[in-house]
């Protein structure tokens, strides 16, 4: 009997320990690759990105090998990866692989712990960028050039020169990804410490949005953190939001909105760009009215359907989307979030991608993860006019922590 309590005893000591051991594997893994959206993000050229992300893909696998997984969620795992394996040769592009070796690793990760440690990393590395900048020892404090915000069509067609503007970027190359990294702060950081939120806490960090449009003049970033902070602000002060099904129904509908208007921009693109051309040269833009809404909506969000007719291919127009990709659609890069998704990687993964959201959200209803749902829908919107969650970079899109953590132990914290 004693044999045998202490060969059971040996067995969960083992279990403990590589339970432990795991953990320490997926942060040294997580801290790689939230270390590379922070050099991403400032002026330096990272030589040895390809061999750090073999690297976090070990690390994560090692942690998937060291947790315990049941029949289903082995099935699961391995018809992921079965698909990220094909998109891998027919382009030679390994991120899915990761990214489904990443997810899958963060069962019995707890959330909060995961996200707090992912808000300090990624805050403590803007800061440091910013203070390079601002200090002139690394890194650009602003860039002067030609936006093309205003009179863009003209330009397109006459050949003038716009007019060069100045905003800041300090350090982050850009002002868009200025802004870019605020809202990502923002909207984790109001997630991570919810239950603690007060007014104040909301007005000051209004006043933080406020300034840094100041800096950037990014119009669509600014827009997209208000609409998050007053959703945050509503919800703490409207509890009984957090427990309406209601509210959860107009997530999905902003979703379901947010896929619908992008895979329809993608398929009009080039009769929008033809409709422009005939309303300058012609003043008739020569087509129906859902073509002037996209036409009109384009001018708003500074022609990025336009945009997707830009190369002699018409990259990102739903012509050149196929099931698994092609190897060119690596190479050419636009802002459209949700487009790049189908066009970068495929129809077949990208309604994967598509199918893991309805299931996030269903979790999140299940478990009234309110402040969860507003973090999504503010990123889905988001994701309609920039890419950054749509990326090679895990640690850009904390969506994945959120699918880890929810759809392998949604019942722990």
């Amino acid at each position: 009997m004693e044999l045998h309590s202490s060969v059971w005893q040996g067995l969960r000591n083992k279990v403990r320990q590589a339970h432990t051991a795991g953990i320490y594997l997926f942060y040294a893994g997580l801290t790689i690759e939230l270390l590379m959206v922070i050099v991403d993000k400032s002026n330096y050229i990272n030589p040895i990105e390809g061999r750090l992300f073999q690297i976090t893909f070990l690390l994560f696998a090692l942690k998937l090998l060291l947790t315990d997984y049941n029949r289903k969620e082995w099935c699961a795992v391995i018809a992921l990866e079965a698909v990220a394996f094909v998109f891998y040769r027919v382009t030679g592009a390994n991120e899915l692989i990761r990214i489904v070796t990443f997810v899958a690793a963060c069962k019995d990760i707890p959330l909060r712990q995961m996200l707090k440690y992912t808000f300090y990393v990624t805050l403590i590395g803007c800061v440091a960028i910013v203070l390079l900048s601002v200090t002139g020892i690394y890194g650009e404090i602003s860039l002067t050039q030609v936006y093309g915000r205003e009179g863009a069509e003209t330009a397109r067609y006459t050949g003038e020169m716009l007019e060069t503007q100045t905003r800041y970027t300090l350090g982050m190359g850009h002002p868009n990804s200025l802004f870019c990294m605020f809202l990502m702060l923002t909207a984790l950081g109001i997630y991570v410490y919810f239950d603690k939120m007060k007014w104040y806490f909301y007005l000051f960090l209004m006043m933080l949005n406020v300034g840094v449009y100041a800096l950037t003049d990014s119009r669509t970033g600014m827009l997209i953190t208000t609409i998050f902070l007053v959703g945050a602000f509503a919800l703490t002060y409207c509890r009984f939001l957090r427990e309406k099904a209601f509210t959860y129904v107009c997530g999905l509908l902003v979703f379901v909105l947010c896929i619908g208007f992008s895979v329809d921009a993608a398929a009009c693109a080039v009769k929008v760009r033809e409709a422009n051309y005939n309303a300058y040269f012609y003043n008739d833009p020569g087509d129906d009215k859902h073509i002037l809404a996209l036409m009109r909506i384009d001018n708003k969000i500074n022609g990025r359907i336009v945009s997707l007719t830009n190369s002699e291919n018409n990259d990102g127009s739903i012509q050149t989307w196929s099931a698994f990709s092609k190897p060119n659609n690596m190479k050419y890069y636009f802002d459209m979030g949700w487009v790049k998704l189908f066009y970068r990687y495929g129809i077949v993964p990208g309604s994967l991608y598509i199918a893991a959201c309805l299931a996030l959200m269903w979790k999140l209803y299940k478990k009234k993860d309110a402040c969860g749902l507003l973090m999504f829908a503010t990123l889905a919107v988001y994701t309609v006019v920039e890419a950054h969650l749509i990326s090679v970079y895990i640690g850009r899109n904390y969506l994945l922590m959120l699918m880890g953590h929810y759809l392998t132990n949604g019942d722990k914290d």
